[in-house]
């Protein structure tokens, strides 16, 4: 009889998996991968695919990355409209693992792409311009929701659920850090919304359209931007345009971003008033972690503010 208890629950162990065997979790950029390590926090540790100073536009995965979604038990990212390069790695690798596109979250909300005026058109089915060779519905949506903090807050929650689901035993201790990391977006919304009080109604260039999430949020107003998309170079034609809209609007700031910091910026400014700065809407320059998320919003925020008001 004794014999017969201890290989049943020999059993019940090796179908259950190792008693306290971590959840693996993979992240696809800083912004979600801090997302999902605040929810996890003492339960685990996500993996990161594309690091700081890297860009999902223009991400190649490596051997490591394959063998990580293929160990994955939960892929957490924004979509194919945002990291496409994920998507036949996930099809191929990560078959067992459970694929939460975020874009598509309960209490997400999402805008389509800016056209036409200041904002360049996005080609669609593969054409230049695009984010990727995905489907025209993939593509009229913008991927950069967590810039909006009621997105990010009902991201957290979509974390917490799934995990809760594959790990029941640290269910609530997801649910838990979930609602602590909500309320701190919530704090950290209000703090923003202050920085920005003083600059609404200033007009500035973008060097991509990633910020429209933000700048509904907090009533900003964006003059244009110099790209559709990071990894395209403008041609001449758009860069007569911005130009002549830096003098047009007069732009206060024109922005870079740290992984494509153009020396174009330069020649788009001279002889006008309009300054430079960088604004970092990926990540590239927190340390990732649960509290980069935080930083990252809170750094776009006073690094706006800086430039358009003048100060250094």
């Amino acid at each position: 009889m004794r014999t017969f208890i201890l290989a049943a629950a020999a059993l019940i162990v090796s179908l259950s998996g190792p008693a306290g065997a971590e959840v693996q979790v993979v992240a696809s950029i800083v912004p979600v991968h801090s997302l999902v390590a605040v929810v996890m926090d003492g339960a685990g540790k996500p993996h990161l695919l594309v690091p700081g100073k890297a860009s999902p536009h223009t991400f190649a995965m490596r051997p490591s990355d394959a063998r990580r979604l293929e160990q994955a038990q939960a892929v957490f990212w924004i979509g194919p409209m945002l990291e496409s390069f994920l998507d036949r790695p996930l099809e191929a690798l990560a078959r067992d693992a459970q694929v939460v596109a975020l874009a598509g979250a309960e209490g997400v909300r999402t805008l389509p792409f800016r056209e036409g005026g200041p904002w360049e058109a996005h080609a669609h089915g593969g054409e230049a311009g695009t984010h990727g060779s995905h489907d025209h519905a993939h593509e009229v949506i913008d991927g950069h929701i967590w810039l909006d903090p009621r997105n990010a807050a009902a991201m957290t929650k979509a974390i917490a659920r799934v995990l809760g689901q594959l790990d029941p035993a640290n269910k609530g201790r997801y649910e838990a850090n979930a609602a602590r990391a909500v309320a701190r977006i919530e704090t950290l919304d209000k703090q923003i919304a202050d920085t920005l009080s003083p600059v609404k109604g200033k007009p500035y260039i973008v060097f991509h359209d990633a910020y429209q999430y933000f700048e509904a949020r907090y009533g900003l107003t964006p003059a244009g931007s110099i790209t559709v998309s990071p990894e395209i170079s403008p041609g001449a034609k758009r860069l007569v345009e911005i130009r002549a809209r830096v003098a047009q609007d007069r732009a206060i700031c024109v922005f870079s971003e740290p992984q494509f910091e153009p020396r174009l910026i330069a020649t788009l400014i001279q002889g006008t008033q309009a300054k430079t700065a960088a604004l970092d809407p990926e990540g590239a320059l927190v340390e990732p972690g649960p509290g980069a998320y935080f930083d990252l919003m809170r750094n776009l925020g006073d690094d706006l503010t800086r430039c358009l008001i003048g100060q250094k």
